[in-house]
């Protein structure tokens, strides 16, 4: 036996089970007056934020809330919503943020299935909450969140107490749990369940410890950063960053509606240096209309990820002054594991270049251990040569501890000691991965595998298209053809005709789609184009 292992033991000294909770307890501690939220003519500190927080924790206990136990919220990007991160794990319980688009089916399902205690629940959300709860068949503690920004008439009480006075009840000098294993569940999160019921995935103390300081390595995110939340906190935990940016003690700026005026204003405003959120919502703000745009006195860095960004979207942002760094993860690895790190040896490409590659998901975040693309089949590795198509896989301490009360999910999804992504994609000779396809939206035409995602881009290039996507439409001679459906830029048009043109100038015949659809395209509340929707419409066009 090696001496290392003799009278080496861990004890409590030298061993404590990592939880991003301590985050907020030392920034308290070091700088208790520095602004820590900002919501329209609401501010507090760090210190108040950690009162606000314990406040909450103590109540929820006095109310029955026991270790283990779900409470689930469902609110918009508000100091409450940022506080519960805190709060309740605090008391040894587990979050549950639940997306505040969902209608009232899928939301009593994640009730029932979270075995949901205690519901936080803004106003706004109260009608369809309310029949939630009908669903539900047994009594929860309730507390209404009443936002002022928000209209009430068409809302309701529906809770057993108020945000403001719960707190109030509870003990400023409540001990909050500590872990006893770094291992246990801190968040439930629910995927967005396109077939079928969502599943929920469970994240541990020491994944959300790891993914927040992981992410501010990745982003060279500085103490003290104005971040402007337009990421929904109910996504992968809003990718985190309520754990981040108390390690940062920096001024998290909160937005309730995102719109493209009010994020120039609030820019402007705060001096906002980071936020982030889907090509979505870097197109809106590239195709707004001038009198809302402002031009930036500043630096602002932006994190964009969910559906891969055409390459456009990254020359119409850096032309307004952003810089894009575009980012790659799931629900289940605790939101980003891959960056698409810049080399400044790519700095004398032309710009079309350089936003090709801005447009690859790229290589490891400091804080997953490994990523690679493989052949599902023989679970070997693909060549670097930039053509192969594999699966992404992925393995490390930011994988989730699997599927809540799904064994079958969990072990399928991690066949073979590697977490499956589902994201066929390549791996480049200089190791950087770009995905080619959702494995369920890859197009297979004539023996032909085609990419939806090459044809998006390129579509996107056109200088009427605002988005575009594509699926595979069933064709009797092909088995599948791809058909795009597109939607224009504001005071734009195009036709059918210009844009298949516009697409036989760079790709391959079998390539082209063979139908284009006008018309806004069906969204999720992360900015994803729902691609099984328009699989749906595809069937029945002719």
């Amino acid at each position: 036996m090696s001496h290392y292992n003799n009278n080496l033991d861990k004890n409590n000294a030298n061993y404590v089970p990592l939880t991003p909770i301590t985050f907020l307890e030392r920034t308290k501690d070091i700088y208790p007056n520095y602004e820590a939220i900002i919501y329209k003519n609401r501010t507090y500190t760090w210190r108040e934020v950690y009162d606000r927080s314990i406040r909450f924790a103590s109540s929820l206990e006095k109310n029955g809330i026991k270790p283990g136990d779900t409470v689930s919220i469902m609110a918009a990007n508000t100091p409450e919503l940022f506080e519960a991160h805190y709060s309740v794990p605090m008391t040894g319980a587990v979050l549950n943020t639940i997306n505040t688009r969902l209608d009232t089916k899928t939301v009593a399902y994640i009730l029932k299935h979270a075995d949901t205690k205690a519901l936080i629940v803004d106003r706004q959300f109260s009608p369809v909450v309310k029949k939630a709860l009908d669903d539900l068949g047994r009594k929860i503690l309730i507390i209404d969140i009443i936002d002022k920004q928000v209209d009430l008439k068409d809302t309701e009480k529906i809770g057993d107490f108020e945000y403001e006075d719960f707190l109030k009840k509870g003990d400023i000098n409540y001990v909050w749990k500590r872990p006893k294993d770094e291992w246990q569940a801190i968040s439930l999160n629910y995927t967005s369940g396109t077939t079928g019921n969502p599943k929920g995935v469970v994240y541990h103390h020491r994944g959300s410890y790891l993914m927040a300081t992981g992410s501010a390595v990745a982003w060279n995110m500085p103490n003290r950063l104005n971040f402007l939340y337009t990421v929904p906190m109910f996504h992968c935990n809003g990718w985190c960053y309520p754990w981040t940016l108390a390690m940062l003690h920096a001024r998290v700026i909160c937005i309730r509606n995102i719109r493209a005026k009010e994020i120039f204003d609030l820019i402007d405003q705060h001096k906002i240096t980071h936020f982030g959120g889907a090509p979505i919502i870097l197109n809106m703000l590239a195709s707004a209309p001038k009198d809302e745009q402002k031009e930036l006195k500043h630096k602002v860095y932006v994190l964009t990820a969910a559906a891969p960004p055409p390459s456009i979207i990254f020359k119409k942002m850096k032309k307004l002054g952003f810089e894009v760094m575009h980012v790659y993860g799931l629900t289940e690895t605790y939101g980003h594991i891959l960056q698409c790190a810049w080399n400044n040896e790519w700095e004398n490409l032309k710009e079309d270049e350089k936003a090709d590659i801005s447009a690859r998901q790229g290589v490891r975040y400091p804080n997953t251990e490994d990523v690679q693309v493989m052949d599902p089949e023989n679970m070997k590795k693909v060549p670097r040569d930039g053509k192969t198509i594999g699966e992404i896989m992925i393995r490390g301490n930011v994988v989730m501890k699997g599927y809540f009360k799904d064994k079958e999910a969990t072990e399928k999804s991690m066949k073979g000691g590697w977490f499956h992504s589902g994201d066929l994609a390549v791996m480049h000779p200089d190791g950087y991965i770009q995905i080619k396809d959702r494995s369920k939206d890859i197009i297979i035409s004539g023996g032909e595998n085609i990419s939806s995602i090459e044809i998006e881009n390129t579509i996107a290039k056109h200088p009427s298209v605002s988005l575009a996507a594509v699926v595979a439409k069933p064709d009797e001679k092909w088995g599948e053809t791809p058909c795009a459906f597109v939607e224009l830029a504001p005071k734009q048009k195009s036709t059918e005709e210009e844009i298949i043109k516009f697409c036989r100038e760079t790709l391959a015949g079998f390539k082209i789609p063979k139908k284009i659809v006008f018309g806004e395209l069906p969204k999720t509340s992360t900015g994803k184009i729902k691609k099984f929707e328009l699989r749906k419409k595809a069937k029945d066009i002719n």
